[in-house]
């Protein structure tokens, strides 16, 4: 990996063997990511979970009596849970502890962002507040299941985002106060509505569209390379968000957020810079920050829409999925005529059915994790496809 030479090497020498050791942990991570001759299984997550969790105690010790550090063993450790904590939703244990660690990453560069521009409305926050508070009672529950340590970090890490999201609330409420029965009033009794706010926005909006009218799509040299690797990884996860039920792996957004991290921190007081040190034009900014924002946003949605699914069961869940569609989209069309129309349904509920061993879906001996989801689903199906032959079934013959 090349984004750990730009931190200073630990100082104390007792961290340079922890350094090595996740350094090494981190290569199996990746070879295993890399890995598409075999499903992902717990089998081959929880060791390596085990040899980080072990790495962080020797670290605390070691930190013990002195402040935090910000070293390359930092970042190292910081790209482990990354990748763990997306390994733990590829094999469907979204609402463990482990899985947050990516998700609270994402969310702390989207409110970065919301900052940074200073333009977002209440609607930008609600999801990400849903969010944050589910991942809040995922840690509560947590305690003897994980390692206190881990534990620990992510709750910080989360109540870190949460002053944030409270803050920009607080704003918002602040001037939501000022209105009097749903409208801004001046000292006069009169109602601007909100005449210099509109004004403002107008203005900024109108810029912008004339720039970008202006430019017709033409980009800098210098900034060229950055703004087509930024549109490509734009794309790639846009496709993703449209078929991630069929093709993501979790794992996959690693290396994505990886690439955008350094993007992201390329920048010099906010600010996108040339080879030789000079700001890059507002066109150029405006631009780059909004490729980045919006690639954060869809590994965002691609992290929280992640089923509790192992990826060994992603096909029959998907196919069951599928199902419980037509058949919805069956009943509320008025059902069918006859209970012969189910047969395909039928047919293809009982093969799925029959997969099962004891009540239970094994791939290659194994028991994926999701079976309670999967189970539920199926189970839902077979009640949809019964109450549309029942009322088949009951319809006077014509």
């Amino acid at each position: 990996m090349a984004d750990t030479p730009s931190l200073p090497p630990p100082l104390d020498p007792r961290e340079q063997p922890i350094l090595e050791s996740l350094i090494e942990i981190r290569d199996q991570l990746t070879l295993l990511k890399q890995d598409r001759t075999t499903y992902i299984k717990s089998s081959d997550v929880m060791p390596l979970y085990e040899k980080i969790i072990e790495q962080v105690r020797q670290l605390n010790e070691i930190r013990a009596d002195k402040p935090q550090e910000d070293n390359q063993v930092d970042r190292v450790l910081d790209g482990c849970f990354q990748l763990l904590s997306l390994f733990f939703m590829t094999i469907g244990r979204n609402n463990e502890a482990p899985a947050s660690y990516a998700l609270t990453s994402t969310i702390k560069r989207l409110l970065d962002h919301l900052i940074e521009v200073d333009l977002y409305s209440e609607k930008d926050l609600a999801h990400v507040s849903h969010t944050l508070d589910k991942l809040r009672e995922i840690l509560k529950t947590a305690d003897g299941s994980h390692s206190e340590n881990f534990v620990t970090l992510l709750t910080h890490r989360i109540e870190f985002s949460t002053s944030e999201v409270q803050k920009l609330q607080d704003q918002l409420r602040e001037i939501d106060g000022q209105r009097v029965d749903g409208k801004f009033v001046a000292a006069n009794g009169e109602v601007p509505a909100g005449n210099d706010e509109v004004c403002d926005l107008l203005g900024r909006c109108l810029l912008w569209s004339n720039i970008v009218l202006e430019r017709k799509g033409v980009f800098p040299e210098a900034f060229a390379s950055k703004y087509q690797i930024l549109v490509e990884i734009r794309n790639k996860l846009e496709k993703l968000s449209l078929t991630q039920a069929w093709s993501l792996r979790e794992t996959d957004l690693y290396d994505y957020q990886r690439q955008l991290d350094r993007i992201d921190e390329s920048r010099v007081d906010g600010n996108f810079v040339d080879s030789e040190g000079k700001f890059a034009e507002l066109y150029v900014q405006r631009t780059l920050l909004y490729l980045i924002r919006r690639s954060y946003g869809y590994i965002y949605y691609l992290m929280v829409s992640s089923e509790p699914v192992s990826e060994a069961l992603l096909p029959v869940y998907n196919q069951l999925q599928t199902l419980r569609r037509c058949l919805i989209e069956v009943k509320n069309s008025g059902g069918v005529s006859s209970p012969r129309e189910l047969y395909p349904y039928s047919m293809k509920l009982n093969s799925i059915d029959n997969m099962r061993v004891d009540g239970k879906f094994l791939v290659g001996g194994d028991i994926p994790e999701g079976q309670g989801s999967v189970n539920e689903l199926l189970s839902e199906c077979f009640e949809l496809s019964y109450e549309l032959r029942v009322a088949a079934e009951s319809e006077p013959e014509g």
